[in-house]
C-alpha cells in the first residue's frame, strides 16, 4: 500500500522539478512590471511583443537558425555514410574512429571553442561565420553518427542484400531500401542536432564577433545591461518553438512509428 502511495508522490515531484522552471519563466514573461520578477507584477503581453521589435534578437535568431539547420544537414551528410560504414563493415580501427567522432561530446565545449579560436580563427584570419558553421557541424556530427548507427543496427542487413541480389546496385539499395527504413533515426538525429546547435553556448561564446552572434549569446549580452522580462518572454517562445517542432514531426512524419 505504501508503495502505491509513494509512486504518485514521486511522479508528482519529478513533474514539478521538470516543468516548474518552465512555468516560472512563462509567468515572468507575462509580467506587467518593468523588471524581471516572480511572482509577476500583473499580467501583460507587452514584453512578448517587444521581443519582435529588438533588432539584435532578430539578427541573432536568423544566425542561430542558419547554423542549426545547415550545420545539422552538413553533419547528416557526413554522418550517415560514416554510420553506414561503421555499422555494415568491419573496418580496421573502427573503434578508434568511433572515439574520434565522439570527441566533440567528450571534450568540454569551452575547450573546443578556445582551440578553434586560437588555432583556426586567429592565425589564419578565418571568417567568423564560417568558423561557427564548422564548429556547429562538428558538435552535431556525433549525434548524427550515433543515432543513425542505432537505426542501422535495428535494420536487418539481409533486406539490403536481397535488393542487391534482385539486381539493384549498392547505391540503389541504399537509397531505395535502407534510407526509407531509417528515416525515423535520421529525423531523430536532425531534431537532436538542431536543438543542440541552436542552444550551443560555450563554443559560440568564443567564436562570436562584431555583428555575428547567435541567439543564446545575444541573450546573455542583453541580460548584462537590461533586466526587463524580455529575455524570459523570448525563452518561453523558444521553448514553445521546440515543442512545436516535435509535435509537427510526430503529426506529419509519424515520428513514433519509426523510433
Amino acid at each position: 500500500m505504501s508503495i502505491r502511495l509513494f509512486s504518485p508522490v514521486v511522479l508528482f515531484l519529478l513533474l514539478v522539478f521538470l516543468i516548474g522552471p518552465f512555468l516560472i519563466i512563462i509567468a515572468a514573461s507575462l509580467s506587467a512590471g518593468d523588471t524581471l520578477a516572480f511572482p509577476p507584477q500583473g499580467l501583460s503581453l507587452r514584453w512578448v511583443a517587444k521581443v519582435f521589435t529588438i533588432d539584435s534578437f532578430r539578427d541573432s535568431f536568423a544566425m542561430s537558425m542558419f547554423l542549426a539547420v545547415f550545420g545539422t544537414l552538413a553533419a547528416l551528410v557526413l554522418g550517415i555514410p560514416a554510420a553506414y560504414a561503421l555499422s555494415r563493415y568491419r573496418l580496421p580501427g573502427s573503434e578508434a574512429m568511433r572515439t574520434v567522432v565522439s570527441l566533440p561530446i567528450i571534450v568540454p565545449g569551452i575547450i573546443v571553442g578556445l582551440a578553434l579560436l586560437r588555432y583556426l580563427v586567429v592565425p589564419f584570419g578565418f571568417n567568423i561565420t564560417l568558423a561557427l558553421f564548422f564548429a556547429h557541424t562538428a558538435l552535431v556530427l556525433p549525434y548524427a553518427v550515433r543515432v543513425v548507427s542505432a537505426s542501422l543496427g535495428n535494420l536487418r542487413s539481409d533486406i539490403e542484400e536481397a535488393a542487391v541480389l534482385l539486381g539493384s546496385s549498392r547505391f540503389g539499395a541504399f537509397f531505395r531500401v535502407v534510407m526509407p527504413n531509417i528515416r525515423g533515426g535520421i529525423l531523430a538525429a536532425f531534431i537532436l542536432g538542431f536543438v543542440t546547435s541552436f542552444n550551443q553556448v560555450p563554443v559560440s561564446l568564443f567564436l562570436s564577433g562584431p555583428g555575428v552572434r547567435t541567439l543564446p549569446i545575444d541573450m546573455l549580452g542583453y541580460m548584462e545591461t537590461t533586466y526587463d522580462p524580455s529575455v524570459a518572454a523570448l525563452s518561453a517562445l523558444l521553448a514553445f518553438l521546440s515543442i512545436g517542432i516535435v509535435f509537427l514531426a510526430e503529426r506529419f512524419l509519424g515520428f513514433s512509428r519509426y523510433v
